[in-house]
């Protein structure tokens, strides 16, 4: 039971002025919030009550109770961390590699707080399943669907991934009902991405989205959301720690259901690895 630090930071450009009251403070001041009602939380931070119940909401919890929970949890396992850091001019390599390294290791820890087990749980389940895996993602989010296709394929799962987003369109209208579609895409509003999707569940395939936290386009349509974090910042171009973050779930998903055949899986590795060194020459 935490994440509740996350949820906040990441809604922050999502809500109303009043809510973002509420937020500012609960962030500013996390130990304080613990044990306050809600008119106690409302007078603090100048917002009000109806505000503080507008928030969790937005934040897709049941209520306050559960986000003081989620908060007391983030307390007591240290709240976030170093937080996020940006590179500045003229810093040296040194920062440079300790800033990067930082924020990498930090998306994972914040997106480890909020991804849904149970979401998690079904998505494995959903391609374990399946008779054919199909990933969808355009520029950084495509390097993580064509990841997927290649661990999927080495534990003899048939799995697709397409550069070319009309390939993308046009794969999704051959899904059926056995088959999985994987729509990756961290803003969750990728057009190509969402227009494959929504074809695919037409035709009756499961359907998994890996997006941001909050309401997006993506994880609206999709029967299995699994929502991540990165808090990606314009200086942080081409999608580095959110990158990162989906190839962590990618790794998640393929080991999970490697595990449901372990031997099996262990058997498709061994060969898949010997047919490569017999290539190359290497034992």
């Amino acid at each position: 039971m935490n994440g509740g630090l996350v949820r906040l930071r990441e809604m922050m450009d999502r809500i109303t002025p009043s809510e973002l009251k509420v937020a500012q403070y609960i962030l500013s001041h996390p130990q304080s919030m613990i044990g306050m009602s809600v008119s106690e939380l409302a007078k603090n931070s100048g917002g009000s009550q109806a505000a503080v119940i507008r928030l969790c909401k937005s934040m897709g919890l049941k209520g306050y109770q559960e986000l003081m929970l989620k908060v007391a949890g983030d307390l007591q396992q240290g709240g976030e961390s170093h937080g996020y850091q940006e590179i500045t001019p003229n810093d040296s390599i040194a920062t440079i590699m300790q800033t990067v390294s930082n924020n990498n290791i930090q998306s994972i820890r914040d997106t480890l707080k909020i991804l849904d087990v149970v979401m998690v749980t079904k998505a494995v389940e959903a391609l374990h399943r399946a008779e054919r895996l199909y990933f969808y993602g355009l520029g950084a989010s495509n390097l993580i669907a064509q990841d997927a296709q290649h661990k999927f394929l080495r534990i003899n799962k048939t799995s697709f991934s397409f550069p070319d987003p009309h390939l993308q369109l046009t794969s999704a209208v051959t899904l059926t009902k056995r088959d999985v579609a994987v729509g990756i895409s961290y803003s969750g509003e990728t057009e190509h991405v969402i227009a494959g999707m929504k074809r695919a569940r037409e035709r009756g395939a499961t359907t998994i989205g890996i997006t941001k936290l909050g309401n997006t386009s993506l994880g609206g349509i999709v029967d299995i959301p699994l929502l991540i974090t990165s808090t990606e910042n314009e200086i942080r171009s081409g999608a580095m720690s959110s990158r990162i973050t989906q190839l962590n779930v990618i790794d998640i998903l393929y080991l999970g259901v490697a595990s449901q055949n372990y031997e099996q899986a262990v058997d498709y590795l061994e060969k898949t690895r010997e047919a490569i060194n017999d290539l190359t020459g290497k034992r």
